[in-house]
């Protein structure tokens, strides 16, 4: 027996009182040993129940958890560290190789867009086929209400020139719709982002659009001089010569195109369908009519003679070699390929200065 006073004997302790269950979110009473976070607290065993398992066997889920599926590869998301990467395909990332040939871009691959563009639109067919029309239509009109006398002191190739007269506004048409038609539905910002270099896009509309005049307008004079040739055939008929057919075809087939292509870089610094094509009206038509009223005066006179000279229904006269006295026509042609150049100039300069 020992007193409640006497100590126990060395090495031995006095049992633990009981602790009641710690009910969650009750604090332990101070001074009270804490029990360790991760041991259990001691618990009363339940009589086993008929139907359960054995006490010490692992219970199973009601509920099987599937296995998961691999997860796809999402943008942005890292892989484990140490796992190895995976492409987008699930295969492993490796030097990926475009099958779409990457070729450098030149100036071919412009014109033939442009070549695209430009046969595949309306505009186009409608605006050739009413100049031909018209010098087609006009000059064989001509040629059949003229006798042959008529063509004593002319050539023959003389009623294409009336023809002529009325197609050139046709072709000045065309030049700037190809520019400004892009500038008016906005397309000419899906042409500068596929081809960043804004000088060679001008260059290959320039190229197409003067190709495309120039043959047809030639090949329209061409069918004009070669038919009214065969319509006047008899004694007395001048026949043309080689330098006359080349200038009523080759000749007057160039100066329609240049002054098509001074259309195209009228229209690319304007940006403005109706503005530019009403700009050009102006250049072909008031040299022909302004000088009527400039030759009135003494001083003005010369002045008058010297825009005569060089207007358009001139310039053509004198292509056609009506007239001795005009001249063959080359120096008009020059002065409108000096002045097509200095606008194709200004053209390109504004084009890379100014915003689309």
């Amino acid at each position: 027996m020992t007193t409640p006073y006497q100590q126990p004997a060395q090495g031995t302790q006095p049992p633990a009182p009981p602790q009641p269950p710690q009910q969650p979110g009750v604090q332990a009473p101070q001074g009270a040993p804490q029990q360790a976070p991760h041991q259990p607290a001691p618990h009363q065993q339940a009589p086993q129940q008929p139907g359960q398992a054995p006490q010490g066997t692992p219970q199973q889920a009601h509920y099987q958890q599937a296995p998961q599926a691999p997860q796809a590869h999402q943008p942005g998301a890292q892989a484990p560290q140490g796992a190895p990467q995976q492409g987008y395909a699930g295969g492993p990332v490796a030097g990926y190789t475009s099958p779409i040939p990457i070729r450098r871009t030149h100036l071919g691959h412009a014109i033939a867009s442009e070549w695209t563009k430009i046969k595949s639109v309306r505009s186009t067919i409608w605006t050739l086929s009413v100049m031909v029309a018209l010098v087609v239509g006009i000059g064989l009109l001509v040629a059949g209400g003229t006798n042959d006398s008529d063509y004593a002191d002319t050539p023959t190739t003389i009623p294409g020139l009336f023809g002529t007269l009325l197609g050139q506004l046709c072709i000045v048409t065309l030049g700037v719709l190809v520019v400004s038609s892009e500038y008016g539905t906005g397309m000419i910002r899906t042409t500068f982002t596929a081809s960043p270099q804004r000088s060679r896009v001008l260059t290959a509309k320039a190229l197409v659009f003067f190709a495309v005049s120039f043959v047809t307008t030639t090949i329209a004079l061409a069918l004009v001089a070669w038919m009214s040739s065969g319509m006047h055939s008899g004694p007395g008929v001048q026949e043309p010569t080689s330098k006359q057919m080349m200038g009523a075809t080759l000749g007057a087939g160039l100066y329609v195109s240049l002054l098509g292509l001074l259309s195209l870089a009228v229209g690319s610094m304007l940006r403005h369908s109706a503005g530019a094509i009403t700009t050009m009206l102006g250049v072909v038509l008031l040299p022909a009519i302004l000088p009527a009223f400039l030759m009135m005066s003494s001083s003005l006179h010369t002045l008058g003679e010297k825009m005569q000279k060089y207007s358009s229904p001139q310039s053509l006269a004198a292509l056609f070699q009506i007239d001795s006295e005009l001249g063959t026509g080359w120096s008009q042609l020059g002065v409108l390929a000096g002045i097509t150049f200095a606008a194709l100039v200004a053209a390109y300069a504004l084009l890379e200065k100014r915003d689309v």
